[in-house]
């Protein structure tokens, strides 16, 4: 018996509970304001068809690969020989910069979580000043959202440190949950779907003061809906703790197709509940569709969906967020301490520290200049999701050009030409979702901000080379 390992459906739980997130709230509003629904179907359509070769190419790459196990990012050390110093360089650079992007991301999941907490409990907004130090000012409802946060973040510290298989079964509750509550929505959205909300069909957007077509809309949505796959990788980074490799891959594609039902038929029924002025204008709009059927307790009852999929989310995001440096630490590119872990097999080591960092950044509840900072940090952290893929897409090209790993060449081609597709929608994605320069250089420096500690690594890869050689000669 396999104790503490994920089967397919923890697995499957896992990239569905990652990927249908805080997001899924407000992305029918962005849609709406970018495209048309003719837009939005089709740039489903593009993302849908990008995000499976992507799926595709996780998936065989777990295959092929189960030593390169801990995420899409470590593919990097991959690229270069084994023994040249850009191997290393470029798997803890890649580590370092998806480690940071995740711990913000699970941050703003839990802050996300205290704003919809607030909606029962009014205290949360109270604008009552407690104390008053130089400029700052504490109000009580930021000092509560704080500690809620706090707990929040530390409750579910103690759940993962009881193991990957109580963590796993807590996210895999909290994502059927919400998945039922998702898919009543659709189909009490399909009985009230009315037809001339959605018109028109197709029908121009302005950006920027300028007439944006159908294709320009396209491409417009297809970037509204970078966010829908963030979450995808679930699955690979934990292919070590899979109880069997072959489930990696099926668990990518399934929670890949739950997740884009699930996305896709919101975004879609949504625009049949609300017009689309409504739409644009709405500040909730699931909340403000649903409501418009069943009236405030509707709402109140999606408010809590939300709840129950935000803090599925935290578990599944700050398990990874360990997760990711613990791999990479033991493929000799992170650094020695992270693989330290305790009786369960869990990493205690950089569960702590990732954790640490996120208690600093939850700061960010109690002041709103800290609050406008970290909002511009998760704005600039786009790279540390986005290269990781492009890297993936890259080195299963690299497999299939080479052959390596295919002995009778059998998939090969077919690898090859999904690997082909991958690489081209992810560097596309890349470039989209930076097209700002100043987003873009500012996503490099915070990857390339790990240089700093790269000395540290070298030190502490020596100090380990030098320990196995003693325990060889003793």
């Amino acid at each position: 018996m396999k104790r503490n390992k994920l089967g397919l459906w923890l697995l499957t739980a896992l990239v569905v509970g990652n990927m249908v997130g805080s997001g899924i709230f407000m992305l029918p509003r962005s849609l709406s304001a970018a495209a048309s629904p003719a837009g939005v179907l089709l740039g489903w359509g593009v993302t849908g068809a990008g995000v499976l070769m992507l799926a595709l190419v996780f998936g065989n790459l777990a295959i092929r690969k189960p030593e390169l196990s801990g995420g899409p990012q470590i593919y990097a050390k991959a690229l270069f020989k084994k023994s040249c110093t850009l191997s290393a360089l470029a798997g803890f650079m890649s580590s370092w910069g998806y480690w940071i992007g995740n711990i913000a991301g699970y941050v703003a999941v839990i802050t996300t979580f205290a704003s919809y907490l607030s909606i029962f409990f009014p205290v949360m907004n109270s604008k009552n000043v407690l104390f008053t130090v130089g400029a700052f000012e504490l109000k009580a409802g930021n000092a509560v959202t704080f500690v809620i946060c706090s707990v929040l973040l530390w409750g579910t510290h103690a759940l993962i440190l009881r193991g990957i298989e109580s963590a796993g079964k807590f996210n895999f509750v909290a994502t059927v949950a919400k998945v039922i509550g998702f898919f009543l929505f659709i189909v009490i959205a399909l009985f009230a779907f009315q037809q001339s909300n959605i018109g028109p069909f197709v029908d121009t957007r302005t950006s920027g003061g300028e007439t944006v077509g159908l294709l320009g809309q396209v491409n417009s949505a297809a970037v509204a809906t970078l966010w829908a796959f963030i979450g995808i990788e679930s699955a690979v980074v934990f292919a070590s703790r899979a109880k069997k490799e072959g489930d990696v891959k099926k668990a990518t594609i399934l929670g890949l197709v739950i997740s884009l039902i699930i996305y896709v038929g919101i975004s879609i029924l949504t625009m049949g509940l609300l017009t689309q002025s409504e739409l644009q204008r709405s500040q909730n709009p699931l909340v403000d569709a649903i409501s418009s059927i069943l009236g405030s307790t509707g709402g109140n009852v999606l408010a809590i969906v939300g709840l129950i999929s935000l803090i599925g989310s935290t578990v599944g995001w700050v398990l990874l967020s360990s997760e990711v440096p613990y791999q990479a630490a033991k493929q000799n590119v992170f650094f020695t301490s992270f693989t330290k872990v305790n009786e369960k097999g869990m990493p205690t080591v950089a569960l702590w520290i990732s954790n640490a960092i996120a208690q600093v950044l939850l700061l960010s509840t109690v002041s709103n200049s800290i609050a406008n900072a970290f909002d511009f940090i998760i704005y600039v952290a786009t790279l540390a999701y986005l290269v990781p893929y492009l890297i993936s897409s890259v080195y299963q090209l690299k497999l299939g050009l080479t052959g390596e790993t295919y002995e009778n060449g059998k998939g090969r081609g077919l690898d090859i030409v999904v690997a082909v597709l991958a690489t081209v929608y992810s560097a596309w994605v890349v470039v989209a979702g930076t097209a700002d320069i100043k987003t873009f250089l500012l996503g490099v420096a915070m990857i390339v901000s790990g240089i700093i500690f790269y000395p540290f690594l070298l030190r502490s890869l020596k100090g380990k080379k030098e320990e196995k050689n003693i325990k060889q000669s003793a």
